[in-house]
């Protein structure tokens, strides 16, 4: 499972705004009754996969020259909307459909906190203020767009992915106070490659060394059996 874990961050080294997880996992407690020579209750302690655990720390912000690409600096999450409901992703790449609507590569319309963000051919020198703040220029004159919807949560480590790196939540949505909008950036992954390797080394030595030991005590169980099959009656 944790190897599993490690792959799926390694796999997304390139992925804007992606977010590294680690596996979490606790202890289980059995309560069994006592083999021959033992007295009271035994209790058999097992691993149990608790989940994973999400590193939201600030990935570094990388500047691409698009016009419609945006990167967040600081807390909270762009709005988008599917057809199972708003979705939220710290992917701010973003791109303009026939419609004129500013969509994620699926497809998902970007909000504004008027609904969705519509550039009509009209529409030149298109301009995004740090605080969300979208206009344009026509005939000379600024226009105003609308506002980006930006979105942070109380426990926003616990949002469940729902896979093309968007999140969904049924916490109330609250308004970051410090966070501020680079356009023509993105914020790259937070995963560290050199870190992932040295974690999955560990994670193969670590199985290695268990399935030695497992092997080891197979060995004796083998020998002491094949011994006392030796031993007259």
């Amino acid at each position: 499972r944790q190897m599993d874990v490690i792959a799926n961050n390694l796999a997304n080294v390139s992925t804007a705004g992606y977010k590294r997880e680690s596996a979490k996992f606790e202890e289980y407690v059995m309560q069994v009754a006592p083999s021959e020579g033992e007295k009271g209750t035994q209790q058999l302690s097992f691993v149990k996969d608790a989940g994973s655990s999400r590193d939201l720390s600030q990935g570094n912000i990388q500047d691409t020259g698009a016009t419609y690409d945006f990167a967040l600096n600081g807390k909270g999450f762009f709005a988008v909307q599917t057809p199972q409901g708003i979705r939220y992703t710290r992917d701010g790449h973003f791109t303009r459909d026939g419609n004129g609507q500013l969509t994620t590569e699926q497809g998902y319309a970007l909000q504004g906190d008027g609904g969705a963000i519509t550039i009509t051919p009209t529409d030149s020198n298109v301009q995004v203020n740090k605080d969300g703040t979208v206009s344009s220029t026509i005939n000379g004159v600024s226009n105003p767009i609308g506002k980006l919807r930006i979105a942070d949560f109380d426990d926003a480590a616990s949002l469940t992915k729902q896979g093309d790196n968007l999140y969904s939540t049924a916490q109330a949505p609250t308004t970051p106070t410090a966070t501020t909008i680079r356009q023509g950036a993105l914020e790259a992954s937070n995963v560290q490659p050199v870190l992932e390797i040295s974690h999955m080394i560990e994670v193969m030595r670590a199985y290695q060394a268990t399935a030695s030991l497992s092997q080891s005590q197979e060995d004796l169980n083998r020998q002491a059996i094949n011994k006392l099959g030796q031993m007259p009656n």
